[in-house]
């Protein structure tokens, strides 16, 4: 097995289920990736260690998810330089503001609240820049979203109302 590019953290397993998605997402875009539990709050130290190591350890993108207070994306990037990804986790609006308002020179991408599948998509565009084979696959998938959507129109015109139009 590669190494992985992307590393998956998140504040603890109960997290799980909505990172899961980037985890299915990354598996599909056949990109080698890790899944790891650190906590900014109860595993201050093995985050910054982490986030210190992962370049040199071949890591491209990290992908954070946090709920409630929601600081281990910020506390990762601010000792990397790779790029991170928030995930605000169910705590709504609260972890995703304590996500999004980072101090200016660390920054994190930020996806919506449990969008898990689309910071794994977000991470696979930012590596597909370097890799000619990653990007036909990400176009691959991108033209199949667009195929569902075209499907759908077409069950939605067989559809008959007797004042519906179209």
């Amino acid at each position: 097995m590669n190494n992985p590019l992307v590393s998956i953290i998140m504040g603890s397993t109960s997290d799980m289920p909505v990172m899961e998605k980037a985890c299915k997402f990354l598996d599909e875009m056949q990109v080698p990736f890790e899944v790891n539990a650190l906590s900014a709050h109860r595993t201050p130290d093995a985050v910054e260690q982490f986030a210190r190591n992962a370049k040199e350890r071949g890591i491209k993108v990290i992908i954070a998810g946090a709920g409630m207070a929601a600081a281990l994306p910020g506390v990762i990037a601010a000792s990397t330089t790779l790029p991170v990804i928030g995930v605000p986790i169910k705590g709504g609006l609260d972890a995703m503001l304590s996500i999004i308002q980072m101090p200016p020179g660390i920054p994190v991408a930020t996806v919506g609240v449990n969008g898990a599948q689309n910071a794994a998509i977000l991470a696979v565009e930012m590596m597909a820049l370097a890799d000619e084979e990653l990007a036909a696959r990400l176009a691959e998938f991108k033209n199949g979203l667009r195929a569902k959507i075209e499907k759908a129109n077409g069950d939605l015109a067989e559809i008959k109302f007797k004042y519906k139009t179209n």
